[in-house]
């Protein structure tokens, strides 16, 4: 088995554009030069997709890299006699467009329900035992792995977005993305109550 490359932008100065049907061919027979030639020919295509049905340029990104991976994942799966290979790609883009609207509601989700629980803890004028649940809170934060926690301290307590956080913190978007859903995720089932778990 082959292992799934490192998708780069391609090599400036190329003597001769392979045709699409080469592309094809090359990228169907493992070969990575193949992927970066359909990467360099249909990216901008795929991204274009992306970035319009997302309206964001780094999810849009993060799209293309999963789209291409995806294409060399399943390039035997291709056959020319049901379709051009772009409409193939634009299928596969679509379903990656899916799944980062799928994952941004259920992020969106936790994030309320967070938001939530944070916003219950800061509000001791409704409940006199607030005071309390802010120290389950911090408690329970403090327990969080130190990537995970310092997420949630930047987001609810220095209202940064997450493209903010990434930016503050010198980290890929898509990690702090997952040290954000995790995070949230591990102080649900802490916070729940103990009939619930």
């Amino acid at each position: 088995m082959t292992a799934d490359p490192i998708l780069v932008r391609p090599v400036a100065g190329r003597e001769e554009t392979p045709s699409d049907a080469q592309t094809v061919r090359r990228l169907q027979n493992s070969d990575e030069a193949g992927l970066a030639a359909a990467y360099d020919r249909w990216g901008p295509l795929v991204h274009t997709l992306a970035r319009r049905s997302l309206g964001d340029a780094r999810e849009a990104e993060d799209v293309t890299q999963q789209v291409f991976l995806a294409a060399w994942r399943g390039r035997r799966g291709y056959r020319t006699e049901r379709g051009p290979f772009p409409g193939w790609l634009v299928g596969i883009t679509r379903r990656k467009i899916a799944d980062a609207l799928s994952a941004r509601t259920r992020r969106t989700e936790l994030v309320r329900a967070a938001g939530a629980l944070l916003a219950l803890a800061d509000d001791t004028r409704v409940r006199p035992e607030a005071a309390l649940d802010r120290v389950l809170i911090r408690q329970e934060l403090a327990r969080l792995p130190a990537p995970q926690r310092r997420v949630l301290r930047l987001a609810f307590y220095e209202d940064l977005t997450q493209t903010q956080i990434a930016q503050h913190t010198g980290w890929p978007l898509g990690t702090v993305k997952s040290h954000r859903r995790r995070g949230l995720h591990q102080l649900r089932r802490c916070l729940r109550p103990e009939s619930d778990r």
